[in-house]
């Protein structure tokens, strides 16, 4: 990774670290929870050898970047003008965005508000999502055992004090759990609704597996990474983002049946717990209907949650292709 380069810029009031790459047209790559510019680690020289100049920021709450203390200041709208003062700081017209979980809506929302500086998207495991007409958090199944981990993750501090008490066990087994390599549960599919749930006794770390091994496509260098940044942050700030679902619905009102009219493609794993998701099948069978630009969906065989990691080599290629016809 040494030819890696890092900077720090101002972008809506807040400072920014970012990892650039390469040269060429711009493509920014948004990462999400919980992880950091580091995920985008086999991307950055694949885009930056193919022609591409590749800038990964921490996002807003992560890693070396500005974590506001204020919940309501990670709202879509802020995220999405994170990433219009990064092309500006960089003196760039336009890009394409791509992002990855919670950086997949940020990816999306850039390019359906700002399609004259976003000129393509690319969205792994999170599909776009239009709005719906009720607010989000109280369609989030709970009962009286368990509640969805959204929800969970709603009460400032509760979430947090759980998942530093450890970071690393924390970290390790998040990307085990959420992996295609984590054996299937039975009665855990999307019918039961059980999908992302968290036991209201024990916590979210209670359902999740600290591996005895790691799988291939993430070693124990890579976790000392992520811990080493987020026992530095801590995960408050990545946490702020859920916490923005419900002021996020009031403020896209006025998008409300808005589509994204510039180029995109989909990518995520057949094992992905978000495509397991309650109705998340038929968000994606319908995706051209709110994206009607969608140049592909591609599911990969055996792949979790963390598509760019698991599947580097065909997420390489795939974004290239599009890339080039972008």
């Amino acid at each position: 990774m040494t030819e890696v380069k890092h900077r720090s810029i101002e972008t809506n009031g807040i400072r920014m670290h970012v990892a650039e790459m390469g040269a060429g047209p711009l493509v920014v790559l948004c990462h999400g929870f919980p992880e950091s510019w580091y995920s985008w680690r086999h991307q950055m020289p694949a885009l930056a050898e193919a022609g591409f100049r590749v800038l990964a920021p921490d996002m807003r709450g992560y890693g070396q970047t500005d974590c506001p203390p204020e919940i309501e200041k990670y709202t879509l709208l802020h995220l999405v003008g994170d990433m219009i003062g990064l092309l500006d700081a960089f003196g760039a017209e336009n890009a394409v965005i791509a992002g990855h979980d919670w950086g997949a809506p940020v990816a999306w929302h850039a390019a359906l508000l700002r399609p004259d500086r976003f000129r393509g998207v690319v969205g792994l495991s999170v599909p776009f999502v239009p709005r719906g007409t009720l607010r989000p958090t109280t369609t989030m199944p709970q009962n009286e055992d368990s509640l969805f981990y959204q929800l969970y993750f709603q009460t400032p501090g509760v979430a947090e004090l759980e998942l530093e008490r450890d970071v690393r066990v924390a970290i390790r087994s998040f990307l085990y759990t959420s992996s295609g390599d984590m054996p299937a549960r039975p009665g855990a599919g999307a019918v039961t609704g059980t999908v992302g749930m968290v036991p209201r006794k024990g916590g979210m770390l209670s359902r999740m597996v600290n591996p005895t091994s790691l799988p291939g496509w993430i070693s124990e260098t890579d976790i000392d990474y992520y811990a080493g940044q987020f026992a530095h942050r801590g995960f408050r700030g990545g946490l702020n983002w859920y916490r923005n679902i419900d002021r996020n619905w009031e403020l896209l009102a006025p998008f409300a049946g808005a589509s994204v009219q510039v180029p995109a493609l989909y990518i995520a794993g057949d094992r992905d717990l978000v495509v397991a998701f309650r109705g998340m099948d038929q968000r994606i069978a319908n995706l051209s209907k709110f994206v009607p630009q969608l140049r592909g969906t591609i599911m990969l065989p055996g792949c979790g949650h963390w598509t760019q990691q698991e599947r580097r080599a065909e997420v390489n290629l795939a974004m290239i292709e599009f890339l080039n016809r972008c």
